[in-house]
């Protein structure tokens, strides 16, 4: 059994990816009501879970919200409910949910395909700053 903490969100997101790095910092620095914590899916942790949910680790590179023992979100769906989350304005990106998911996904993937070319690859997953760590599970 996974030891997660119950009452926080858990985005998995690729650990080695510039524009997902980007991703985390913005929802960290919007993420006002301490919502979420972070696990990249190439972690030992992020394997777990996803083995956990039913995701196979080998055929998914996309961000999934994984609300323990609730639900998980993956690809667009995913990112329209972080935003839903994150409240205030981002709370409007809901909106988007209009757009059929087959439409919606499949835009995620033409970005999520590109996205090493278009901004760049890390060599390893990102280190949090002392102050952030607590917002990662290893």
């Amino acid at each position: 059994m996974l030891n997660l903490p119950q009452n926080k969100k858990i985005i998995l997101f690729d650990g080695v990816c510039n524009l997902c790095n980007s991703a985390v910092q913005f929802v960290i620095r919007h993420d006002s009501k301490d919502a979420f914590r972070f696990v990249a899916l190439q972690s030992e942790l992020g394997i777990q879970i996803l083995n956990h949910i039913g995701v196979n680790p080998k055929k998914t590179d996309s961000i999934i919200l994984y609300e323990p023992g609730v639900a998980y979100y993956y690809k667009s769906q995913a990112a329209i409910q972080i935003s839903k989350n994150l409240g205030g304005f981002w709370h409007l990106v809901t909106i988007f949910r209009i757009i059929p998911t087959g439409i919606s996904n499949y835009i995620y993937d033409y970005i999520a395909q590109n996205r090493y070319k278009w901004y760049g690859k890390k060599e390893s997953c990102m280190i949090p700053t002392p102050e952030l760590k607590i917002k990662f599970l290893e």
